[in-house]
């Protein structure tokens, strides 16, 4: 056996920069720091780099211009992108892919499947008014690390926002996040233990899927209803199981779109009572719905729930400000966590929150967003109804609905034929506790829907189902 060679400097450095030109960080026709810039950037000699790009060359990747420096080339083809696509959605339980591409923006391509509201619907909101007055709620604190609870001013905003929906609390059981993902996070990580059980919606919220994956839980899906998750499973299912947890959606329903009633509401927390069930009640899309609709935490006052909020879907994704409502005692233990895990949140974007929160604009905003959602809605039933669909619950305006289309009984192929059009949907099996049986319900974003481009490619594709 002959030892392997170690691999020269100057082949690290050119294998480091191809992969940033593969990956995109370098783009076509980009010009490459200097010779002299990246041998002081990391403390080679210049003939090392020399030799690097000596390697690029050979590679096609960059061309020396006389007198200029080294750029970029375009890349041959490496691959088919429509069949690798395909190839991708079959991976479709790869939960942290599929989180990837929920944060593609490709252009062209139509998001059927979508979870957030089109941009136009948002960028009606105007981000960029606001930064002036942000800096004058106080300069000096921008610099600084915040509160371990969050901005004090935010929280009591929050607090008469839940008295809208009828939950009582106080600043001090309010506990502000990096988005309603962090928030759940952190449920997650202070009360499940390695192979804990926990039970979670199915079909459900996928990416909470992958955090209680990451966390060695045992996940247990409850099946959900039209009116909410289905109460004699649930009860069979705590009997035998005996959960710490339920993380649950009462209200447009992530990917049902559905509404829990409050006869179900009140059994659940009966159930809750009779088991010693926590019930974490996500509500990212509390502002599409009118304050007066049925909420567990409402019902229980936040005795035996925990209520996690976001601005993600209404205003801005970006700003990735959230925030749990429960107990006083657990707020204060859950702001400790966060303190250890990321010692604050950032109060920059939780005063903008707070700031926007504060203007009369923000509240017609959301009664535009009401306006279009419920138009959308309409108009996507109409659609799916149009061509034959089964839809799953019918509420008067919801971002999402699920429906299973004519003479498709396996989502994710029919989804696999829609990709060489640039048209993504969300296959069923996706969410689901069990993926591995096919699925034939998808979920289906009613501000895309309407895009005459999917309408007329839905009606071609069903075709060839249906011949």
């Amino acid at each position: 056996m002959t030892a392997r060679r170690p691999v020269s400097i100057a082949t690290s450095l050119a294998d480091s920069i191809e992969r940033q030109v593969r990956e995109g960080a370098f783009k076509t026709g980009e010009k490459l720091p200097s010779l002299r810039e990246l041998a002081q950037r990391h403390g080679y000699a210049k003939n090392t780099v020399v030799a690097a790009f000596e390697l690029l060359v050979s590679r096609g990747l960059i061309e020396p211009r006389r007198g200029a420096g080294y750029f970029v080339l375009e890349l041959p083809k490496l691959r088919n992108t429509d069949a690798e696509e395909a190839g991708s959605l079959g991976r479709a339980m790869d939960i942290v892919w599929l989180m990837r591409e929920q944060l593609k923006t490709e252009p062209g391509a139509i998001a059927v499947g979508d979870g957030f509201p089109p941009v136009e619907w948002l960028a009606e909101a105007r981000l960029d008014k606001y930064h002036h007055k942000v800096v004058r709620t106080g300069l000096g604190a921008l610099f600084r690390y915040g509160s371990r609870f969050g901005y004090l001013p935010l929280r009591q905003h929050l607090v008469r926002r839940l008295a809208d929906f009828g939950i009582g609390a106080e600043p001090r059981q309010v506990v502000l996040t990096h988005g309603a993902n962090e928030a759940m996070d952190i449920v997650v990580r202070y009360f499940v233990p390695p192979g804990g059980t926990v039970f979670v919606d199915d079909p459900g919220y996928y990416p909470l899927f992958g955090k209680l994956k990451l966390a060695g839980a045992r996940i247990i899906g409850v099946p959900r209803l039209p009116d909410g998750p289905d109460l004699q499973a649930l009860e069979l299912l705590l009997e035998t199981h005996r959960p710490r947890l339920f993380f649950t959606q009462s209200l447009a329903h992530n990917p049902t779109g559905s509404d829990l009633t409050a006869a179900k509401a009140f059994r659940i927390l009966q159930l809750a009572q009779k088991y010693d069930l926590m019930i974490v009640e996500d509500d990212p899309l509390a502002d599409f719905k009118p304050t007066a609709t049925p909420r567990l935490s409402t019902l229980d006052q936040l005795e035996r729930t925990i209520y996690i909020g976001s601005f993600s879907k209404s205003f801005s994704a970006a700003l990735r400000v959230g925030f749990i409502a429960c107990g006083a005692d657990l707020a204060s233990d859950l702001a400790d966590l966060k303190a250890l895990i990321h010692v604050s949140s950032s109060e920059y974007c939780e005063r903008t929150v707070d700031v926007i929160l504060s203007e009369g604009h923000y509240q017609r905003h959301l009664n535009r967003l009401g306006e279009r959602l419920a138009e959308a809605t309409r108009n996507a039933s109409r659609l799916l109804d149009s061509i034959g669909a089964e839809i799953f619950s019918r509420t008067p305006q919801s971002l999402y609905l699920w429906a299973a289309l004519p003479g498709v009984q396996n989502s994710l192929e029919f989804a696999q034929s829609l990709l060489p059009q640039k048209i993504v949907l969300a296959p069923g099996r996706i969410f689901c506790v069990d993926s591995s049986p096919p699925c034939r319900w998808s979920r289906f974003n009613v501000g895309v829907v309407g895009d005459p481009r999917y309408a007329k490619a839905l009606r071609t594709a069903l075709r060839s189902v249906m011949a």
